[in-house]
Parts: structure tokens; C-alpha cells; sequence
């Protein structure tokens, strides 16, 4: 009998590695999501804690340099808009004597343009474009922070000092402000609004950025983000045939589902549940998910955000792709 059972494994391992091995797996191992998994779990924390809503990887005009400006999180309370860029830094952090940020990252000088000086550029931007959109803002009600939220970053006293800049150690004590605002997270960090933002000012607000250019999200299985920028799908004939319905202009997300593990050799197929846009509400209903099945090879073409290098996804080692209007 256990000559049985262990021939069965072996066999088992043989199909498993000839006809369903995962090259997409292989494909993560040099894949950094880092940052973009940080981006999504301070967005998270920060709707918990302030009951507002987050905007992750907006892209909006940069009108001096003629191209989009990446913004990492938008959130958007009944007291302010605020935008956080996530600089995930660590060791020693200083200024240097042209006014950008230098820090040591394996035995390497890493230097950075002015975190400060950005985010408040990308603030005075995110104003005019959405006061360009329809939505009239009080004065200061759009303000940028640097988010340092390494705990092995040890900024200087002189990037301490500056009220943009949220440490680690202030990031870590961050508490819920029952009153809905952000002015009690740090004293002095945040100005916000002196009253709160109208409801039909604050609906304006989720609308626009809402259908606001944004970064594709990449969602793998083992709960790795990316974000950057969905190109095409590659397999056969029939499939990519298929596949055509997924187009950004008509669909918003797609959920890879899991494959059928005997379905014969080399006929595996995939499920893959997609949503209808749809620019007047919020979320999908149940009864709104359409599917439709794949082989399991067919794989999704991505450029990661900052990355040159366009990369390829097989179906089974991604979970879900959001694609931006």
C-alpha cells in the first residue's frame, strides 16, 4: 500500500511541475511591492482611524513639468484634504548642502530630491486640479505631509523639526480623533478647515477623484500590491478573443479565480469575475459580476510604477486587477 501512496506522490509532483507549474511565482522573487503595499496599508489605517476616504496612486497634471505627478495617498475627511507621500527610508537622514534628503541604503549613498519641497508643490497642484474640476475649496483646506513610517529611519534634527514631516515614532502614537479631523494627530502638523466641508462639497470631492487618472493596481497572491500601469493580455487566440471584453473603458476590476486542478493535461482553465464600470455608483452588486474562463498560461502584460521594464504575469499567481477610468 505504501508503494502505492508513494508512487502516487511522485506522480502527483510530475503533473503538478509539467502541466500546472507556476512561472508567475518565479517572477516575484525580484519583484519589490514594497512600496506600494505601504501605500495601501497607510491608506487603510488611516480610514479606520479618521472615517474619511483614501485615493491611492492618483496621477494629476504637473503643469511645470508638462507630464502626470504620482501622488501616493489622497485622504479626504469632513475636515481637510490631505496628501501623504510614503518615503520609506531608513538608517541616518540628513539634509545635504543642495537641500536634498541623503540617507545610506546597503552601503550606498541614496539621494532624493527635497521630500518637503514636493509634497508641497504636489498640494498646490492637487488644488488647482481639482478647483479646475468644479469643486470650490476654502483656503487651506489641501495640505501635504511626508510620511516617514520606517522604524529603522533616523531622520536629523533639522528634517525633524519641519511640521510636513511625520516620524515613525509620531506615525506609531497615532490615535483616532473622535471629533472626525486630523488637527489632534500632531499639534501643528495639520491646519484643516476652521468648520467642516459641506456635504455637497465633500460628495463633489469623492466624484472627482473618483474618476481622477489613476495608477492600475496589480493585486498577487500573497497579498503583494502593484501599482503602475495595466498593458495587455498574451495568450491564444481564442482566449485573447475573450479577453477583449476587459477593456478599461468598460470594465473596472476582474477577479482571477482559482483553477480547476484536474481539468486534464495542459486544459486547466481560470475563472475570471469582472465588473461593468460604472461612473454614477460606488461598488458593484453580486448580481453585476460576469465570467468568464481562460487557460491558465494566459498571462497579463504590467509596468510597474517608476519601472522601465514592462513585466509578465501568469493568471494563477494573480489575485485581481483594478483598472484606472
Amino acid at each position: 500500500m505504501w508503494v502505492e501512496i508513494f508512487c502516487g506522490l511522485v506522480a502527483y509532483k510530475l503533473i503538478r511541475t509539467v502541466f500546472f507549474s507556476d512561472d508567475g511565482v518565479d517572477q516575484l522573487a525580484d519583484l519589490d511591492s514594497s512600496h506600494s503595499d505601504l501605500c495601501f496599508a497607510v491608506a487603510s489605517r488611516l480610514e479606520k482611524l479618521y472615517g474619511g476616504r483614501c485615493f491611492v496612486g492618483l496621477r494629476i497634471p504637473d503643469p511645470d513639468a508638462g507630464e502626470r505627478q504620482h501622488i501616493d495617498v489622497v485622504l479626504v475627511t469632513k475636515r481637510e484634504v490631505m496628501m501623504v507621500a510614503v518615503k520609506n527610508l531608513s538608517g541616518f537622514v540628513e539634509v545635504d548642502k543642495d537641500g536634498n534628503w541623503s540617507s545610506e541604503k546597503k552601503r550606498k549613498q541614496e539621494v532624493l530630491p527635497n521630500p518637503v519641497l514636493e509634497v508641497k508643490r504636489a498640494a498646490t497642484n492637487l488644488q488647482s486640479y481639482l478647483e479646475q474640476r468644479g469643486a470650490a475649496l476654502p483656503d487651506e483646506l489641501v495640505n501635504g505631509r511626508v510620511l516617514l513610517p520606517n522604524p529603522n529611519c533616523r531622520p536629523s534634527y533639522t528634517i525633524n523639526l519641519q511640521p510636513e514631516v511625520i516620524s515613525y515614532d509620531q506615525w506609531k502614537d497615532l490615535k483616532a480623533d473622535t471629533k472626525g479631523g486630523l488637527s489632534t494627530w500632531i499639534k501643528g502638523a495639520f491646519h484643516g478647515s476652521k468648520s467642516d466641508i459641506s456635504d455637497l462639497l465633500l460628495q463633489n470631492l469623492h466624484s472627482i477623484l473618483s474618476t481622477s487618472p489613476m495608477c492600475d493596481r496589480l493585486e498577487l497572491k500573497g497579498d503583494k500590491n502593484v501599482l503602475g500601469e495595466f498593458m495587455e493580455f498574451k495568450g491564444r487566440h481564442e482566449d485573447i478573443q475573450l479577453l477583449k471584453k476587459l477593456k478599461r473603458s468598460k470594465v473596472s476590476k476582474f477577479i482571477i479565480q482559482k483553477s480547476t486542478l484536474f481539468g486534464g493535461f495542459g486544459r486547466s482553465r481560470v475563472q475570471i469575475l469582472y465588473s461593468p464600470r460604472d461612473y454614477r455608483a460606488e461598488g458593484t452588486s453580486s448580481s453585476e459580476w460576469k465570467e468568464i474562463s481562460v487557460k491558465q498560461y494566459t498571462e497579463i502584460l504590467f509596468q510597474p510604477l517608476h519601472s522601465k521594464k514592462v513585466r509578465k504575469f501568469k493568471l494563477s499567481s494573480v489575485a485581481s486587477v483594478t483598472l484606472s477610468a
